[in-house]
């Protein structure tokens, strides 16, 4: 069942995160421009955007760590300008680069975080507990975080964001550089989160991630929300399927694809034989194509054993949206870039 909470004004919502008309200058550089979000309870929203979109901004003025120039923001229910202390109490923040104390054991780094929000002595010891437990760092537990790897590092910075079981995460490239076993374990450790009932919002450059976690996406491009959606809608956006076929003769591809080929059916163009999968790839931009294709290689009298379509890559719809690739590279606002 979705939790319904009441904001200030006592309408009740569906949505943990509400922003409407945010605008954030540093100097002449407009990091957002005008940026209008919902982000649905109990639901992860990805954030995609290039290197300086605005995305580390968003999320820095969502924590109330930067105030906007212009416009609203409502968190949880709380106002980021006129409620920041409470809203704080609500969410949780993993940035870029790990954030705990180095001199202190992880065990007593998470202590202490949550007697600062307030937590009993008891309670501040059992989830330091469970959440070493859970991020598999129980064995060090003592151990100052200096001695800490770079993915226990950011196992622990995520368990610190959690420790006061908030209803809000925010995670800001929360993978970056981390080893693909231990990016499994933190995308266990989301999903568990949001199945308990936790929004999260997540910024990420990494494709794979975003279609891991991610129930919508929105793509921030110079300061603007340029498009959002699930992923098969905003793959969908920018038109075109690979139609898959798979002979029942394998010998037959190189024949199949000169026949389609020669053809020359509308619109349909690029078809490729890749023998060592045993397919036959060809790109198409509606379904009547596809009808018109599967009809002419039946007419032709070739036996087919699989007929599948498979959308664009999401790396592609960023592309076609943005103009650019993605490159895994952190979001940096011009204050930082300076220094």
């Amino acid at each position: 069942m979705t939790r319904i909470d009441k904001n200030p004004s006592g309408r009740r919502t569906g949505h943990a995160v509400e922003v409407r008309g945010l605008v954030k200058h540093y100097g002449d550089t407009k990091a957002l421009d005008g940026v209008d979000l919902d982000v649905t309870e109990g639901t992860v929203l990805g954030v995609l955007g290039p290197n300086g979109a605005g995305k580390t901004t968003l999320v820095r003025i969502l924590s109330t760590l930067v105030q906007p120039d212009a416009g609203s923001a409502t968190v949880a229910g709380y106002d980021v300008l006129r409620q920041p202390r409470q809203l704080r109490r609500t969410i949780g923040l993993t940035g870029q680069y790990a954030s705990v104390d180095e001199k202190l054991s992880g065990w007593e780094n998470l202590y202490m975080i949550g007697r600062l929000l307030d937590l009993s002595r008891k309670d501040a010891r059992r989830r330091a507990d469970e959440l070493l437990e859970r991020f598999s760092l129980t064995e060090a537990a003592k151990k100052a975080a200096m001695h800490y790897s770079g993915g226990m590092r950011r196992r622990l910075d995520l368990a610190a964001s959690m420790i006061g079981q908030p209803s809000v995460l925010y995670l800001d490239e929360p993978t970056t550089g981390l080893d693909p076993r231990t990016r499994n374990e933190v995308w266990d450790e989301v999903q568990r989160m949001v199945a308990e009932g936790a929004t999260v919002l997540l910024t990420t450059q990494y494709m794979e991630e975003a279609e891991q976690l991610a129930n919508e996406l929105t793509i921030i491009d110079r300061g603007k929300i340029i498009a959002g959606g699930r992923v098969d809608e905003l793959k969908a956006r920018i038109g075109g399927r690979t139609l898959q076929i798979r002979p029942t003769d394998p010998a037959l591809l190189p024949e199949m694809a000169r026949a389609i080929t020669e053809a020359g059916l509308e619109g349909v163009a690029g078809t490729q034989a890749v023998p060592d999968e045993g397919l036959l790839y060809v790109p198409i931009l509606s379904d009547a194509q596809l009808t018109a294709v599967v009809g002419l290689l039946a007419e032709r009298g070739f036996s087919i054993s699989h007929i599948g379509t498979q959308l664009p890559s999401l790396d592609s719809v960023f592309l076609a949206i943005t103009g650019q690739k993605m490159t895994g590279e952190t979001d940096r606002t011009p204050e930082e870039v300076a220094a």
